[in-house]
């Protein structure tokens, strides 16, 4: 048998130690990767595993009018879970679920049994607090409780469309809560518990908690005080007349910022399930599309005087109540006419033929110039879904009538929002602003303004002169024409009524108007424009002038109150027709005995309170003016 020499025998260990060494060098390489680079991500990985996550919801951002006044807020609504594989007496378990939850035990107990490592049961979603005590007295294994919220709208209806309304999931589903869905979200949060492969949970690994992330409060251009008297007037115009539907806009000309929006019929968010979706998906304020009426004569007015081509104070008109164009006979509202007249008293008395004229005047390109400078045939922009953008003439197919009628307000198609962003460029110095609604976005937390949206002018459509004798116009159609209805006492209120028949299968329907009105005030610096109108109003007169103007005149006078504009004493005096309840001043009453009083308040009423011999405060005060029966509370001392 051949021997092995030593060296021979050295050199194979030491190939075999090299080879050892080798891979016990590719092991140890392996374990210190494995330990330092993959060693957090693997046990991440087994957590997971082991891991049961409960999530809390976060607070959806709430949304606030310009003084913070919260209008969509969170109500705290627990959801609860079930770890079937926890769950030691599935029977037991749904024995007690199932009552305070209202539903069957079968099917408690087909939530209970499930293969899932996780369930949720629907039927304990978002419930109240005292649902979720009692479940949390049950203390039953394998049944917790997640944080989780429900939209809550502290003024039910209170700007409804505008609003918008959140599901289940607390998504954005309409209005600014669908719009601005991804800000006001926020990210979700979670408890994490451990359990081994049975599903029990392990005691000796502490639980994990991820904070959610809330979402971000929208503050609007909204202001509640302007809003919550424009609701007043809605709901008494609601009442009295039993309306096809009705739409009020308040806006700030100087800015487009919109201070109020709303519209009948109306519906709660918190239940808007019940509700036709034709109400809840149609905002009318910037979705309905008719023609204005006599409203849009503030805009042939405007091109009308811009260009040069009347004087309202020098040049008259004779309005025999009828006009003839293009072999078509056009009538006034007036079937007798007005007579001759200047034209400050042709836009006083919305007389058709006088604004005929002034359209041809002007001529078709230069009309329709105006009009789409004005912003209509196009959507204003306005920072919410579902805007119209109204119809106009294509400019080759205006005829003689058709430009005639447009001059009136006939035959064009507009929105809401269009005439009121129109109207205030009109007024304010010639700037067209585009309308908004959202004003800034701030985080909750720090208080930081994430974005904030400042006003945009889009053009000069008119100049400072042309807008200063329309402001001076629109006063005198107040004070002495057809708005008079819309006067009021100490400020300074201009606007135009409008009457406007509606059209069905091509033809207009008879008795059946949207009646409206366009306020601004005060006249000379106008810090508000209101827009009224009445779709259909039972039971009266159909006409601009009487249902429209009381309504805005008593949205301008309260608002501006509630804005802390000071009255004047430098009106127009206004001029006093038949039916006109007359104004007289609030006598002083203070000092006086109840003997006194008497012989004091022949034309009005007293609301008395109090058990003294004298009177001590009045309102209103002395020197008001208030109209001639009404209530003045007085209050009484010793």
């Amino acid at each position: 048998m051949k021997r092995v020499s030593n060296v021979t025998v050295r050199k194979r260990l030491a190939y075999a130690l090299i080879i050892g060494v080798f891979i016990f060098s590719i092991i140890d390489i392996r374990l210190g990767y494995v330990q330092f680079f993959k060693g957090d991500w693997l046990t991440s990985n087994a957590k997971d595993l082991w891991s049961r996550n409960i999530p809390f919801q976060p607070e959806r951002g709430k949304i606030v009018d310009r003084n913070g006044v919260e209008l969509a807020t969170n109500q705290s609504a627990p959801t609860i879970f079930v770890v079937p594989r926890q769950i030691t007496n599935p029977q037991d378990t749904a024995e007690k679920l199932a009552p305070v939850l209202n539903i069957s035990v079968e099917v408690a107990y087909k939530y209970v049994t499930q293969a899932d490592s996780m369930v949720r049961i629907n039927e304990g979603r978002k419930i109240s607090y005292e649902k979720a005590k009692e479940i949390r007295d049950l203390n039953l294994k394998g049944v917790y409780l997640g944080e989780d919220s429900k939209r809550y709208y502290p003024y039910g209806s209170y700007l409804s469309h505008v609003l918008g309304f959140a599901g289940i999931d607390n998504q954005g589903l309409m209005g600014l809560e669908l719009s601005y869905d991804e800000e006001l979200s926020g990210d979700r949060g979670y408890v994490k518990f451990f359990s081994d492969a049975k599903g029990k949970r392990m005691p000796d690994m502490a639980d994990d908690f991820e904070q959610p992330e809330n979402g971000l409060d929208l503050k609007l251009t909204i202001d509640t005080k302007v809003q919550t008297i424009v609701e007043r007037e809605l709901d008494i115009a609601q009442a009295t007349y039993n309306p096809d539907g009705i739409i009020a806009i308040a806006m700030n000309p100087k800015t487009g910022e919109v201070l109020a929006m709303s519209s009948r019929p109306t519906f709660d968010p918190a239940n808007f399930k019940n509700v036709p979706q034709e109400i809840y998906n149609r905002n009318l304020p910037i979705w309905s599309t008719y023609e204005p009426g006599s409203t849009f004569k503030i805009i042939t007015l405007a091109a009308a005087l811009e260009e040069g081509k009347v004087d309202l104070y020098k040049e008259k008109f004779h309005d025999p109540g009828y006009i003839e164009v293009g072999g078509a006979t056009l009538h006034c509202w007036k079937r007798k006419g007005h007579g001759t007249q200047t034209f400050l008293e042709v836009v006083q008395n919305s007389c058709n033929p006088g604004f005929v004229e002034l359209g041809n005047r002007l001529g078709k390109e230069k009309l329709f110039s105006y009009i789409e400078d004005f912003g209509f045939g196009k959507k204003t922009g306005i920072d919410l879904q579902g805007e119209g953008k109204g119809i106009l003439f294509n400019i080759d197919r205006v005829g003689p009538v058709e430009q005639a009628t447009t001059a009136f307000g006939q035959g064009v198609a507009v929105t809401p929002i269009q005439q009121v962003a129109a109207v205030s460029a009109a007024v304010n110095g010639g700037i067209l602003y585009q309308p908004f609604i959202a004003k800034e976005l701030v985080d909750p937390s720090s208080g930081e303004v994430v974005m904030r949206k400042t006003p945009e002018k889009v053009r000069r459509v008119i100049s400072e002169e042309t807008s200063k004798q329309i402001r001076e116009a629109l006063e005198s159609v107040v004070a002495q024409g057809t708005g008079g209805k819309a006067f009021v006492d100490g400020y300074r209120i201009g606007g135009k009524t409008g009457t406007a028949q509606k059209a069905k299968d091509g033809k207009y329907l008879e008795n059946n108007h949207i009646v409206s009105f366009m306020g601004i005030a005060p006249a000379d610096d106008p810090e508000i424009v209101v827009y009224v109108a009445v779709d259909n109003p039972k039971g009266t007169i159909q006409f601009g002038g009487v249902v429209a103007a009381p309504i805005a005149g008593s949205i301008i006078g309260d608002s501006l109150e509630a804005m802390g504009v000071p009255k004047r004493k430098d009106q127009i005096e206004k001029k006093m027709n038949w039916d006109d309840v007359p104004m007289i001043e609030t006598p002083d009453l203070i000092g006086l005995t109840k003997q006194e009083l008497q012989q004091q308040l022949v034309n009005l009423k007293l609301d008395i309170s109090g058990s003294g011999k004298k009177v001590v405060r009045q309102s209103p005060d002395p020197g008001v003016k208030i109209k001639q029966g009404s209530t003045v509370r007085i209050y009484l001392e010793e």
